[in-house]
């Protein structure tokens, strides 16, 4: 008799716990199997100049930052003055990655909200997001020097993220 209510008590017991744990995650850090590996090789057009190519390698031997935005996204105009204070620091270059846009919209946005990429890579099929497990954008990644990707933040990036994880690990990445 006690065995037939005890396994149901289990079970609950294991699903609020599981519940429990996820209920305190933060949802902005999902954990990505690219922290520590190599950034996804690609070569593609820049938005800007439709005749030059962007690729990761030309980034080699500096840490820079590839933020994953796009026009027709809410968060990203959100986030864009946040950008526009992080290119002003000149702490790393900031790579555009424009996710699955229409080129004119893109530049519209830019003309409109300020420019804060050194350049803007366009991902009009998504494919180069694909390589980066892109959720959904704003997506954010810190690499390093030998191209290793070291942070990901998926979402708008705030002020306090900026300030407590963004500067900090890309200076301590810029000394090692």
């Amino acid at each position: 008799m006690k065995s037939k209510f005890l396994i149901p008590l289990l079970i609950f017991g294991v699903l609020v716990a599981f519940l429990a744990l996820g209920l305190n995650r933060n949802p902005q850090e999902v954990p990505s199997p690219l922290i520590n590996k190599a950034a996804p090789a690609f070569e593609i057009a820049q938005l800007e100049q439709t005749n030059k190519m962007f690729s990761p390698e030309s980034m080699k031997g500096q840490v820079w930052i590839l933020n994953v935005w796009a026009s027709w996204c809410v968060a990203c105009r959100e986030e864009h003055p946040v950008l526009v204070e992080l290119a002003k620091s000149q702490i790393a270059p900031v790579i555009g990655l424009d996710y699955k846009d229409k080129r004119d919209d893109a530049l519209a946005m830019l003309a409109n909200q300020g420019n804060p990429y050194l350049l803007s890579a366009f991902d009009a099929n998504g494919r180069v997001g694909i390589d980066y497990g892109v959720y959904g954008v704003p997506e954010t990644y810190v690499i390093d020097r030998a191209g290793i990707i070291r942070f990901k933040h998926i979402g708008p990036i705030s002020t306090d993220v900026l300030n407590k994880k963004i500067y900090p690990l890309v200076s301590e990445l810029k000394k090692s």
